[in-house]
């Protein structure tokens, strides 16, 4: 999925590694020749800025729908990691491993898809140290490593702990854990009422200030909830999100308990509350706003808040974008030929138990043929749950024909009886 604050995000950071300056200069530079695309690696275009990412998103995805990818497939993400244990965005073949390169994203998404595919515990192991090895002293991740902490990294990295079943509250740097990491960007009881929950892409580094972003709360509501990908969407609360609980009389908008992080126990439930607003807001999904731009709408940061309220079990609240995202999808991937954003609501429609058979045909297509498919299993596996009373109104039906076929037998019975004493 080629975001626009990944792709910012990696551009930079390989403008920043090969000492290209910003401004007029890259105007004289000649635009970078596209990669081609290797052989196993789902999605035809360049995958210079997304090949890890979109790889794993795919694989995360199929594996679900009870597809059995193709070793090239998997041969290729596996390829793909350094010794060190993390991940580029993308490495060409034959090329060597640059450290400064690595990203905590695409880690975090080939540890999760590496974990749903089984069987490659080493790798696992390897990519786990690699994040830990490069947590940031405040307990956060960065895009690259050495960066300031960002909560989409921060999120994803405890994503991909979570699936490690590795406990984030015991990954940590300088007494700070990852928990502690993430609630550095989660707006709380300081902040006006209509933001608490929601998270800042990274802090003001002028005087601190947190500014609510739609694609950084969505992302970080995952992780917030104890979730990873894929969600199996199987936990169902009654009642909405619950909003912080927060005192709001001028006096306690200064004190030092409106200023306290959200805790990781209120965190998850503070976010989906956020994003439940938002949504009802904007129509069912999120917005991007651009400066300069007009506002349009956020396919990614809908589908991660899908993702988050799925995992929080809160199905009710992610019903609306989940049926904007099955309607309005088809723009955001290209009518199925783009792989990570395929994948993305492949894992959506998974989340939400909708019919996966287009979703998961589409991806299919993307990449070599897999190995094996289980056509079945996936229409169960992803069939809505059944009301309760379903199979009592089945049997009530057959006792009703059974009670008229009795009925009716006993009247031609006394007929036939009245008939013998005419």
């Amino acid at each position: 999925m080629l975001t626009a604050a990944r792709l910012g995000a990696a551009a930079l950071s390989a403008a920043l590694l090969t000492g290209l300056a910003a401004g007029p200069a890259l105007a004289d530079s000649p635009a970078p020749t596209p990669a081609a695309v290797p052989d196993g690696l789902y999605g035809k275009s360049d995958p210079t800025y997304d090949g890890v990412w979109r790889q794993s998103l795919a694989l995360t995805a199929l594996t679900a729908a009870k597809v059995t990818p193709a070793d090239s497939a998997v041969g290729w993400l596996a390829g793909q990691q350094c010794e060190d244990g993390g991940w580029p965005s993308y490495r060409a073949a034959g090329a060597a491993c640059d450290p400064k390169t690595e990203d905590s994203n695409a880690t975090a998404v080939a540890v999760q898809a590496l974990v749903a595919l089984g069987g490659h515990q080493d790798a696992v192991d390897k990519g786990v140290g690699w994040l830990k090895a490069n947590q940031n002293a405040d307990g956060s991740w960065a895009y690259n490593p050495g960066g300031p902490g960002d909560a989409d990294s921060t999120g994803l990295a405890v994503n991909a702990l979570f699936a490690a079943k590795t406990d984030p509250a015991g990954v940590a740097k300088a007494g700070r854990s990852a928990f502690d990491g993430l609630a550095l960007f989660q707006l709380g009881c300081a902040a006006p009422a209509d933001q608490r929950g929601a998270f800042a892409y990274q802090t003001d580094p002028a005087g601190g200030a947190l500014t609510p972003n739609a694609l950084a709360s969505a992302q970080a509501a995952l992780a917030a909830s104890g979730g990873h990908l894929p969600v199996a969407g199987t936990v169902h609360a009654d009642a909405a999100p619950k909003a912080l609980a927060c005192a709001d009389a001028p006096a306690a908008q200064g004190s030092s308990a409106s200023s306290a992080p959200v805790s990781h126990a209120e965190s998850g439930e503070a976010v989906g509350a956020y994003l439940t607003a938002q949504l009802a807001a904007g129509g069912d999904h999120l917005t991007l706003t651009t400066p300069g731009a007009a506002p349009t709408p956020d396919y990614t940061a809908t589908a991660w808040a899908a993702l988050a309220l799925s995992q929080s079990g809160h199905p009710q609240q992610a019903a609306g974008a989940v049926d904007w995202l099955a309607k309005e999808g088809a723009t955001w991937s290209k009518g199925g030929t783009d792989a990570g954003a395929t994948a993305t609501l492949l894992l959506v429609a998974q989340a939400a138990h909708r019919d996966t058979a287009a979703l998961t045909g589409q991806l299919t297509a993307l990449g070599p043929a897999p190995k094996a498919t289980d056509a079945s299993a996936t229409a169960t596996a992803t069939a809505p749950a059944k009301k309760k009373d379903g199979g009592i109104g089945q049997y009530w039906l057959i006792g009703v024909g059974l009670l008229i076929g009795v009925g009716g037998g006993l009247l031609l019975s006394l007929q036939r009886k009245r008939n013998t004493h005419l």
